[in-house]
C-alpha cells in the first residue's frame, strides 16, 4: 500500500512539474514546499556547511526553474531533484577543492514551517542533539553518509538511491546497514 501512495505522490510531482512548465506558479510552490526541507537537510548533512548547503540548495532550485526539460519519464521527480543537487555539490567540490571540515550551525528554522517554538531548555537539548548527530555523520565514510542522508532526509528507496549514485543496489543496502550500525555506536558512545 505504501508503494501505491508513493507512486501517486510521484505522479503528482510529475504533473506539478508539467503544470509549472505550462505557467502555473502555484504548482512550483507545491513542489518546493514538498521537497525543500528534505533536500536542504540532505545537503547540510552531506557537506556539513549550512552556507554552502544553502548555496547549492538555491542553485538546484534555480536549475529546475531555468530548465525547459521535464525529467525523464523513468526517473521520479524527487530522484531527479536530488541528482541535480548532488551533481552541483560535486561540481563545487571539484572547483574549490574538497569540502572544509568546519561545521556551521544548521538552522532548520530557516526552512521549516512556522509552529510553536520550544522553550529554551528544549532548544538547548535540540541544538546539542543536532551537533551530536552532525559529528556522528561527519565520522561516517562519505559513501555511507550519502546513502544514509538520501534515505533519511530524501526519503528515497534503496533502488532509487542505487540509480542516483550509479551503485549496485546490494552495495547501497550494505552502505546503509554499515552507516546505521556506526551511527548507533557513535551516538551511544557520546551519551554514555
Amino acid at each position: 500500500m505504501k508503494a501505491a501512495v508513493s507512486e501517486s505522490k510521484e505522479v503528482d510531482d510529475a504533473s506539478l512539474l508539467r503544470r509549472y512548465r505550462q505557467g502555473n506558479a502555484e504548482a512550483f510552490a507545491q513542489l518546493y514546499q514538498r521537497h525543500r526541507l528534505g533536500l536542504f537537510r540532505f545537503l547540510c548533512g552531506l557537506c556539513g556547511d549550512s552556507t554552502l548547503a544553502e548555496e547549492i540548495f538555491q542553485d538546484t532550485w534555480l536549475s529546475i526553474v531555468r530548465s525547459q526539460s521535464v525529467q525523464r519519464e523513468a526517473v521520479l521527480f524527487k530522484t531527479w531533484l536530488y541528482q541535480i543537487a548532488r551533481n552541483r555539490l560535486i561540481d563545487y567540490w571539484r572547483k574549490h577543492g574538497k569540502r572544509d571540515a568546519l561545521l556551521d550551525e544548521y538552522e532548520e528554522q530557516l526552512h521549516a514551517q512556522a509552529d510553536s517554538q520550544p522553550g529554551p531548555e528544549q532548544q538547548i537539548d535540540l541544538s546539542q542533539d543536532q551537533r551530536r548527530l552532525q559529528l556522528a555523520l561527519d565520522d561516517l565514510p562519505a559513501e555511507q553518509r550519502e546513502v544514509f542522508l538520501l534515505r533519511a532526509q530524501g526519503d528515497l528507496q534503496l533502488h532509487e538511491i542505487a540509480e542516483l549514485t550509479h551503485t549496485p543496489a546490494e552495495t547501497v543496502k550494505s552502505r546503509l546497514r554499515y552507516a546505521m550500525q556506526k551511527l548507533r555506536r557513535l551516538l551511544e558512545e557520546v551519551s554514555v
